[in-house]
């Protein structure tokens, strides 16, 4: 598979997109769009399992890095920032002129949820959205999922500390989320060793429920 990495710049500095592009027998029918964290880039495990096993499926895919990551920052902007960044290279992601889905995991996910209505995403992937800080469940911030208005799938580790499934609130709205369980997964979805699935295996269920998921939107 051959990959090409795009330098975009935004109002919040250089951004760098790795497309991934469909290999499969037809024409591209989507754009995953997804990018980091604030502790890591786009080297994380679900990452880049999403990039190896999507476009086989006819699945377009692109790694953002946020400004402050290529900047060589160690530490994320503010949220404000995060999504001016974000829509600032969202044309370079339509530019191929197909429908985008918008995606991230843990602050990528919130970007793309309080973006995805306004940059009328196809729809929202969030990976280990986190709910709210590591023992404050107080500190909530489900509104930005229940207020995408976007179709939403939420992949969650089951011992993800930034909020476990069973703490998310009901799917609300028009557009209703959906919420599927990576078994033992932590915030960056390792799993302990003697859990029982093994580390490709909880991979496999990120990669093939996003791409069932994907493959069934309302395009």
């Amino acid at each position: 598979m051959t990959t090409r990495t795009e330098s975009v710049d935004t109002p919040a500095g250089e951004a760098r997109v790795t497309w991934h592009p469909a290999t499969g027998g037809g024409a591209a029918r989507l754009v995953l769009a997804v990018s980091h964290g604030a502790g890591g880039g786009i080297e994380a495990r679900d990452l880049r399992a999403l990039a190896a096993a999507l476009p086989a499926r006819g699945i377009t895919v692109a790694l953002v890095e946020q400004p402050w990551r290529v900047a060589g920052k160690k530490v994320a902007a503010a949220p404000k920032v995060l999504d001016e960044g974000w829509r600032g290279l969202w044309p370079a992601l339509t530019r191929p002129g197909l429908p985008v889905v918008a995606g991230g995991r843990s602050a990528g996910a919130r970007v793309a949820c309080r973006t995805a209505a306004a940059l009328d995403a196809a729809g929202v992937l969030a990976l280990s959205f986190p709910l709210h800080p590591p023992g404050r469940p107080e500190k909530s911030r489900a509104g930005e999922l229940l207020g995408a208005g976007r179709p939403a799938l939420v992949l969650q580790g089951g011992r993800d500390p930034f909020g476990r499934p069973e703490e998310f609130p009901p799917p609300a709205g028009d557009h209703p989320y959906r919420l599927v369980e990576v078994p033992y997964g932590d915030h960056g979805f390792a799993v302990p060793k003697k859990a029982g699935p093994t580390q490709d295996e909880a991979l496999a269920v990120i990669t093939e429920t996003a791409a069932e998921w994907l493959l069934e939107l309302p395009l």
